[in-house]
């Protein structure tokens, strides 16, 4: 991707009939035209920064229905009309057999839009609910379930990345997750590769908020089907971690950024970690020479 062009730079003509399909109607307001160009740039930002494409990649963009996937399967589509994704782009959503499930909003909404697209239907919900006790969090099987399919499909239609709809807020839940209930320092990597080597993930939205994405997809209408599997279960961990960030951000607006931003900023040197700092191989300088300028976060 050449760096040197920029969001800012003259885009193609927005005339409603060059405008992809998915990307038509928006609202006509100042807010939203802010809305949608911190959206994008955001998103350009994460694709750059962690070298996400490779010229002439085929991407497999997962959809779900919920509104983080609209807006990253929109997001991705604008960049690609502008000619700053130069990568082939193929919606895939999974129907895992969820009682209720709407199953015929994503198709008829991907042939309207005119978006090339894969429906794939498992049923990974009887499989889940047969393993997992009732009152348990269907979430850690639920998603290996999803993501081994997922690959199986980026494999079969030539994709080389399998593209998720995670965003900042996700990064930052997942951290305190961790943090909170797994005793390691993680998160949701923006881009990885999976154990056999041979497909890429890519988080796209990884420096786009939760509230953004929430914003631009209803202000899309676009059709917002819900989790009832995940999302109807009380008292799972991932609710308390994000009810607490949700006091926090309220009692000092602009937290969430601060403590994701932590995550961009590691220090081995000032952790507990041996393997990634050597602590034992310190050594002191020799009288008269000048020491290194470190830091002092000590107080």
């Amino acid at each position: 991707m050449d760096s040197s062009s920029h969001i800012d730079a003259p885009a193609p003509a927005e005339d409603a009939s060059d405008l992809p399909r998915i990307l038509q109607g928006a609202p006509d307001s100042v807010e939203f035209r802010k809305l949608r160009k911190r959206v994008i740039r955001e998103t350009r930002d994460a694709i750059e920064r962690y070298g996400m494409a490779t010229p002439g990649d085929r991407w497999l963009v997962c959809l779900s229905g919920g509104k983080d996937s609209y807006t990253l399967l929109a997001a991705l589509t604008e960049l690609k009309w502008r000619g700053l994704l130069p990568v082939d782009l193929l919606a895939c959503n999974l129907d895992q057999g969820q009682p209720g499930f709407p199953s015929t909003v994503l198709p008829e909404f991907l042939e309207r839009m005119q978006v090339p697209h894969r429906i794939e239907y498992q049923d990974t919900y009887s499989v889940v609910t047969d393993k997992i006790p009732e009152g348990r969090t269907y979430c850690s099987l639920c998603s290996r379930l999803r993501r081994g399919h997922l690959y199986r499909i980026a494999r079969e239609e030539g994709c080389s990345t399998v593209v998720l709809g995670h965003h900042r807020d996700d990064m930052l839940e997942t951290f305190f997750m961790n943090l909170f209930h797994g005793g390691r320092l993680a998160t949701m990597p923006p881009r990885l590769l999976n154990e056999e080597g041979d497909v890429f993930v890519a988080r796209p939205l990884a420096f786009v908020s939760e509230a953004d994405c929430g914003k631009f997809a209803r202000a899309m209408n676009y059709p917002i089907i819900p989790c009832d599997l995940c999302g109807s279960q009380d008292g799972l961990q991932r609710m308390q971690v994000k009810a607490l960030l949700d006091e926090w951000e309220k009692n000092r607006p602009g937290r969430r950024q601060v403590m994701f931003r932590s995550l961009m900023n590691a220090r081995p040197s000032h952790l507990l970690d041996d393997s990634l700092f050597d602590f034992a191989g310190l050594m002191l300088k020799e009288k008269g020479e000048k020491a290194d300028e470190v830091p002092d976060l000590l107080g």
